[in-house]
């Protein structure tokens, strides 16, 4: 309550030097009434503290591997043919012998966010970590920290990257292992346990972390249930494979997405000049007008600007790289990952714990390669916002299952906590996902939101706030003159035919914005974070080394 009370001090002190008394209470009501609201949902954490509550008739607890990919986008899996050549048998077999969730979202498209949200269940705006600089509150709690509490052994290996860019251990884990940052694909220093390592020779990081985690478990208390999180690195670019996977695709055809040209058109702007000296079209030409203004699809200004920058194909990563390499690169470094999977699972089957040990592997965000002209992520386009999902474990549910229900990252801590045999604590948001795996018949949602607030490192992508439903997708920008996108993803999966202007289809879109604030004003999401970035742009070539 320390951050609500400085803002209520702070206002109550213009109060007294203001002739608009009025205006000013009314503005701490409403400040402070959104301050608390936030600060209550975290505050409900400390409040749960670390006691637990047994769920009734719990079976015994079993162990749980939870494998975390960067940047995976949910359909370059082998599996799914998304991409001919790719080849991943042990994620492959994994979607064999346990399920594949097709439709897993995250709730803000972002290394940062979007592993704060796994780690508490909450939403963005409600754990605060809204971007890859925010800051991590004291007062909340990951959900291994619960499993310390039922008697769990737990291990972290690998990228952190929430909060700040330190290694440090973090509560929640006996055992930790990680690295500063986005770290580095050859040679990386390890904090182990608070102490650094550092490794030479070519040493990979991907088969380190599955090389230290294979050991962890040899180790282990067999007497106790464990938790081990393995976070690679990989695939986060710059793209590195291992020695032994380098140019595996080298020769193989790139297929390019059907959207990979609707941002290729230009930003029209500004039509009528009032100076003489100035020549338009025609000084006193009408100023462009809808879809003659958006041009084909009516897409978005920011999408075709944001074409030729860091994150669009015209100029990716200002020039520094070639999109076909980029696309085989980024195949050949998950190559890794896969053959980790496979290590892992082959090691629970020697050890005879395949039956009681659950395993997710994940990615914490998805990646563009090239739909609508753009790389990377942030977006609420699908390709960005959805991540692979695959679950094994034999004990409790049937191989080869294919399941559509629409499921998020806040989804995995109440999860884990099911099957360790503890109740989800109140504040959490997400569900667990548990039932489902046994098939049983449960209310579930049909709809989930999105969020994701603009950056100052990476200002091409405005804050946006969305809604997606089994069949319609709607994004509303904040804080940007553009248009905003509704899609029939059934008649459109590409999102190419922008029908926020359809008449159609207007009582749907009023809807569905209203169901958006609706969203936002219960979880306490009605305010625009705002942090102090006082460095040049970086990711901004129209204004690099600029404050």
């Amino acid at each position: 309550m320390k951050r609500s009370k400085m803002i209520r001090d702070t206002i109550c002190k213009r109060l007294q030097n203001s002739k608009c008394k009025t205006v000013w209470l009314i503005a701490i009501l409403a400040l402070v009434s959104c301050q608390q609201d936030k600060v209550s949902q975290n505050e409900a954490a400390k409040e749960d503290g670390l006691s637990i509550r047994r769920l009734p008739n719990a079976s015994r607890p079993r162990n749980v591997i939870f494998i975390l990919s960067d940047d995976h986008r949910f359909d370059f899996m082998g599996f799914t043919g998304k991409v001919p050549w790719l080849e991943t048998p042990n994620l492959d077999r994994m979607a064999r012998e346990g399920a594949y969730f097709p439709n897993t979202f995250v709730t803000t498209s972002l290394c940062s966010p979007s592993r704060a949200s796994i780690l508490t269940g909450l939403y963005s705006h409600t754990h605060t970590v809204i971007d890859n600089q925010a800051p991590a509150p004291e007062e909340l709690i990951f959900f291994p920290q619960y499993l310390q509490k039922a008697d769990y052994q737990t291990s972290f290996f690998g990228k952190w990257h929430m909060g700040d860019a330190s290694a440090h251990p973090r509560p929640g884990f006996d055992h930790w292992e990680s690295f500063k940052g986005q770290g580095a694909y050859y040679n990386p220093t390890l904090n182990i346990n608070g102490k650094e390592v550092k490794y030479e020779d070519s040493t990979y990081i991907t088969d380190l972390l599955t090389e230290h985690s294979l050991k962890w478990l040899k180790k282990r208390d067999k007497d106790k249930p464990f938790f081990l999180y393995l976070s690679h690195k990989a695939v986060h670019s710059n793209f590195l494979p291992a020695k032994r996977h380098m140019g595996d695709y080298e020769d193989e055809e790139i297929i390019y997405p059907p959207s990979y040209n609707t941002s290729n058109q230009p930003v029209k702007g500004k039509r009528r000049f009032n100076a003489p000296d100035l020549k338009g079209e025609a000084s006193n030409s009408k100023p462009y007008l809808q879809d003659e203004y958006y041009g084909d699809g009516r897409m978005p200004d920011w999408q075709k600007m944001q074409r030729e920058s860091w994150h669009g194909v015209d100029y990716m990563y200002h020039g520094r790289t070639d999109f076909e390499e980029f696309f085989k690169r980024y195949c050949e470094t998950l190559k890794a990952v896969d053959e980790g999977v496979g290590e892992i699972l082959e090691y629970l089957d020697d050890e005879g714990l395949a039956e009681s040990t659950l395993v997710i592997y994940m990615g914490d965000n998805g990646f563009s390669f090239g739909e609508h002209g753009l790389i990377d992520k942030r977006h609420f386009y699908e390709e960005s916002v959805k991540v692979p999902f695959l679950v094994r474990c034999p004990g409790i549910m049937e191989g080869g299952q294919t399941i559509g229900k629409m499921i998020q990252n806040i989804d995995v801590a109440p999860t884990i906590l099911e099957i360790a045999g503890i109740q989800k604590p109140e504040h959490m948001q997400g569900m667990s996902i548990m039932p489902i795996l046994k098939g049983e018949e449960i209310a579930w949602r049909d709809r989930i939101f999105y969020e994701y607030y603009w950056e100052y490192s990476y200002p091409q992508t405005p804050t946006m706030h969305g809604v997606r439903t089994d069949r319609y997708k709607l994004i509303r920008y904040h804080g940007v003159w553009d248009t905003n996108e509704f899609y029939d993803l059934k008649q459109d999966p590409y999102e190419m035919n922008n029908l926020t202007a359809s008449s159609e289809h207007q009582d749907q879109i009023k809807q569905l914005t209203s169901e958006i604030y609706d969203w936002l004003e219960e979880t306490g999401g009605m305010q625009i974070p705002l942090k102090r970035t006082v460095r040049p742009h970086s990711g901004d070539h129209r204004n690099r080394g600029l404050y």
